[in-house]
């Protein structure tokens, strides 16, 4: 799927997964014991943030022996949970060290998901994290207000031109004004919600998930040294695949 307008784009969101309901087993490979890396000059792993070529952004160590990717929405209440529950540990556990490194990916589920992503995205990899993980903690408060707009107007937005759609969308769940005061300007947040390039690549991301993993089962879902994970959408089922990928014991 590689749309090249933003109606199309529009258009190919109606078609995505939802929110991870259900998982199956998998089982990861326990190696030797993984040992920590010694950090970078003035810093810990956590600090060090790089755009990855699938579109995502990766915290930690390049080179770590392991690599967990996380498949995210920011509308979903389960990544949501993960990311209250599960990356404070994460990061602190097993990224700072750089042992593990962690790339998240945007899977948009809908309009109002794909304008989010553009938002956190939109300062690059210096805020990609903070600005995820703050929407995430506010996740209730804006998407109350998008609940609270009628469908007939929601509908009328998104009939508007391509290149005003997600500006205006953003306006209804306060992201511009919810941007600025986490530092980004209102002007770059529009610039970026217009950004036809960004709204195709997040729209790729996403065909991309579900074209290399069939079996997709919804968000999060989360990918360990190259094989998919199930059963794993919560930090008590994922962690302990996390300890056998290190080589620790229970």
């Amino acid at each position: 799927m590689k749309p090249t307008t933003f109606l199309a784009c529009a258009l190919a969101l109606v078609t995505v997964a939802g929110c991870n309901s259900k998982q199956g087993d998998a089982a990861t490979n326990a190696p030797a014991k993984v040992k920590a890396v010694p950090p970078p000059k003035g810093g810990d792993w956590s600090t060090v943030v790089t755009a990855t070529p699938a579109g995502g952004f990766m915290m930690g160590n390049p080179n770590a022996a392991v690599k967990l990717i996380e498949y995210g929405s920011l509308t979903c209440p389960h990544c949501r949970e993960f990311d209250e529950k599960g990356v404070p540990p994460l990061i602190a556990n097993y990224v700072k060290s750089g042992r593990v490194s962690w790339e998240f990916r945007n899977y948009v589920r809908d309009a109002f998901d794909l304008a989010a992503s553009l938002v956190a995205r939109c300062n690059g990899e210096k805020t990609f994290f903070p600005l995820s993980r703050a929407l995430y903690n506010d996740q209730l408060v804006w998407v109350a207000k998008i609940q609270a707009v009628p469908p007939e107007q929601i509908e009328q937005l998104q009939n508007l031109p391509p290149n005003q759609q997600f500006v205006e969308l953003a306006k209804v769940a306060g992201f511009q004004d919810w941007a600025a005061a986490r530092g980004v300007p209102v002007a770059k947040t529009n610039q970026c919600l217009a950004n036809e390039n960004s709204v195709n690549q997040l729209v790729q991301m996403t065909s991309d998930a579900t074209s290399q993993f069939p079996e997709f089962p919804g968000t999060p879902t989360f990918i360990l040294n190259g094989t998919m994970l199930d059963k794993t959408a919560t930090w008590d089922k994922l962690e302990p695949e996390l300890r056998k990928a290190v080589g620790e014991r229970g």
